[in-house]
């Protein structure tokens, strides 16, 4: 009894099976799960081309025997906008198609003036005709044609640090682009290139790229808001616990506008944070950063005191002024005038 059972659903799957086969396409579905960015490299009419190719001719209505799923998933992710591919035919007969896009974090510019993104994980991508990604900008990379280990190390540094300034809404507008600078055979620095402003922010190697960008930030609220962007023609913020400034030797073009306009961006920018629920981690950080980028160092020799600073001696002189008053006062010869404080 047991074996005409199993014979019987053995035979059933069989003729099943058949069925399948034999059957025919009736309609297909196409479904693309597009980049964050929001913007579609690969439209339905693309990927449709794509498979028509592997079945040589029109989709619906062929057999379903000439369908290679196998095959057409490979095809569709040999794309090199296409992560992932989904190949599926459901009880109706209908072909359904799900195509997931890479994510572009970097578009890179090399020094023979060739262009391409970079994906997520540090993969090289072309560009696309259809639409242009919203992504940190590079430059100076090689134009090699083969890329070598330390190569793909550099890509690496450059997803990581286009990642980060992509998920902060104010570094997104404030950087323009960044500038890849060789220091050595198998070395290289970034160097940040303000949309506001006329200096250049020295970020050193892709490490500690939060850390760094949180140290300028302390450094844009305590001394740029204050003298303009103008005053300095580097900021150096590589150096764990400082933030080393050259100052301009061009003409002062700040004005008391542009220190308002500063103050509101900044202010801009905190509201941003705000929103992304981002400016508690930020805050937490600057406190432990600001005691130890006080004073600034400038390469002229000067400092500038942050306000932590200014604060902590004004509060020194108070208490010194309230003790001196307790103090019992001397009896002073008359003969002999009392000297004369300095000026403050």
């Amino acid at each position: 009894m047991w074996l005409l059972i199993g014979g019987g659903m053995l035979t059933l799957l069989i003729a099943a099976m058949g069925r399948q086969k034999k059957g025919q396409c009736k309609d297909y579905v196409i479904t693309v799960n597009k980049a964050e960015s929001g913007d579609l490299f690969l439209n339905e009419a693309a990927i449709a081309k794509l498979l028509k190719a592997t079945v040589n001719g029109n989709i619906k209505g062929q057999s379903k025997s000439s369908f290679n799923l196998q095959k057409m998933e490979q095809l569709l992710e040999d794309n090199a906008w296409v992560k992932d591919a989904q190949l599926y035919f459901d009880n109706k007969n209908v072909l359904h198609v799900s195509v997931v896009e890479r994510r572009p974090v970097a578009r890179v510019f090399t020094t023979g003036s060739r262009s391409f993104y970079i994906d997520e994980n540090g993969l090289m991508m072309p560009l696309s005709d259809r639409v242009s990604a919203k992504v940190p900008v590079f430059t100076g990379f090689s134009d090699k044609k083969k890329l070598g280990t330390s190569d793909s190390l550099l890509l690496t540094d450059v997803q990581t640090t286009a990642q980060f300034i992509a998920s902060d809404p104010f570094w997104m507008a404030q950087v323009a682009q960044i500038d890849i600078v060789a220091c050595g055979p198998h070395c290289w620095d970034f160097e940040m290139v303000p949309l506001v402003g006329n200096h250049i922010v020295r970020l050193g190697n892709g490490g500690d790229m939060k850390k760094k960008f949180e140290r300028l930030m302390v450094f844009y609220e305590q001394v740029i808001s204050k003298t303009g962007f103008d005053k300095y023609r580097t900021i150096d913020v590589q150096y764990e616990g400082q933030v080393v400034a050259a100052k301009s030797a061009g003409p002062k073009v700040d004005s008391i506008q542009f220190r308002r306009n500063v103050l509101q961006m900044l202010k801009e920018a905190r509201e941003m944070q705000q929103l992304d629920g981002s400016v508690d981690n930020r805050m937490a950080v600057k406190e432990d950063v600001e005691p130890r980028v006080t004073p600034l160092q400038v390469d002229d020799g000067s400092s500038v005191e942050t306000d932590s600073k200014k604060n902590s001696d004004k509060e020194k002189n108070e208490s010194k002024k309230v003790e001196d008053r307790k103090k019992p006062e001397k009896n002073k010869p008359k003969a002999v005038m009392p000297k004369k404080t300095a000026a403050r």
